[in-house]
């Protein structure tokens, strides 16, 4: 199946002429193990970079590690990632082959007494962590990066495309990398109304099915 690509929009932060540089993807997390580009370091357990193949054809860009994934130091570990492994497998989608990461790398909260609820990083943390997310994608070199959610498309395509308008569609980055464009798992588990869930939940599987229509 042939699926179009639009046309490149302005440069966005992931895909700035200035990023991280490194010789492999270890050397580079090591490098950002100690990052204080912005200052969501100050209060996070950890860098939670990303993790896979570094030969992998697709890369899935997230928004930030959750409480859980700080706490662990993997992406994806947590609720939304289980739930994303659920419709990666229903959509015939290996994760294992797959590069998993996201847009910030450390973990943004309020503290509501013994609790960390997420709260969203802003445009200035964005950019600032855009320096190792487009590292991470001039090594890995993939065929097509999967935007999960609102922060993760803000940050590969900049302002031009919008999430709701362009959901299930494939773009093509500045650098030409083609970008689809579809929703953070975390959205599902926010949804209360059973038939909604279900609904956007098959939604989201078919955008996922893209994936496979792309590369075949």
């Amino acid at each position: 199946m042939s699926i179009p690509l639009t046309r490149k929009p302005k440069r966005p932060p992931a895909f700035q002429e200035e990023h991280a540089e490194s010789s492999s993807i270890s050397s580079l997390h090591d490098d950002a193990k100690n990052c204080e580009r912005c200052d969501l370091y100050k209060d996070a357990t950890q860098i939670v970079f990303g993790e896979g193949r570094e030969n992998a054809k697709v890369v899935l860009v997230g928004e930030q590690p959750g409480d859980r994934e700080d706490l662990m130091g993997r992406p994806f570990v947590g609720p939304a990632g289980r739930l994303l492994d659920q419709c990666l497998h229903e959509a015939d989608i290996d994760r294992s082959a797959c590069y998993v990461t996201n847009a910030v790398k450390h973990f943004k909260f309020e503290q509501r007494g013994r609790r960390r609820l997420h709260a969203r990083p802003n445009a200035g943390e964005i950019k600032q962590c855009a320096w190792w997310l487009g590292g991470e994608l001039a090594l890995l070199k993939p065929r097509l990066v999967v935007a999960l959610g609102a922060t993760a498309l803000y940050s590969l395509m900049g302002r031009s495309v919008q999430l709701t308008k362009e959901r299930g569609r494939i773009h093509t980055a500045t650098d030409g990398t083609p970008v689809l464009v579809t929703i953070h798992p975390s959205y599902l588990l926010r949804i209360r109304d059973r038939v909604d869930k279900e609904q956007q939940r098959h939604s989201f599987i078919k955008d996922l099915q893209r994936i496979v229509q792309f590369l075949n």
